[in-house]
């Protein structure tokens, strides 16, 4: 008997925030969640610009076309933050 191991489908399925994180829900249902300081743009962005989402990359990306601001799932996923903010964290170092 053979068994499969279930694909995982890491599509955007939603987009929420609160006052300090972006949570990301996956369409395989998991929730990946990570601090708006990683991202600067949407740090500062009102709550309506950040309710303008659109998903791209085949719906593997988020993208804010008025603050030009794009995030993909396996970025989220590696719980990577915006490269300024990871050049920061290694010059403190």
């Amino acid at each position: 008997m053979s068994t499969s191991t279930p694909i995982p489908d890491e599509r955007v399925k939603a987009v929420a925030f609160d006052d300090d994180s972006i949570h990301v829900e996956l369409m395989d249902g998991r929730q990946v969640s990570a601090p708006l300081a990683w991202y600067p743009r949407l740090a500062a962005a009102t709550a309506e610009q950040l309710a303008q989402w659109s998903v791209c990359g085949a719906g593997y990306g988020i993208h804010w076309s008025e603050l030009d601001e794009d995030l993909s799932t396996e970025g989220l996923l590696r719980q990577q933050p915006a490269p300024m903010v990871r050049a920061a964290q290694r010059s403190d170092r």
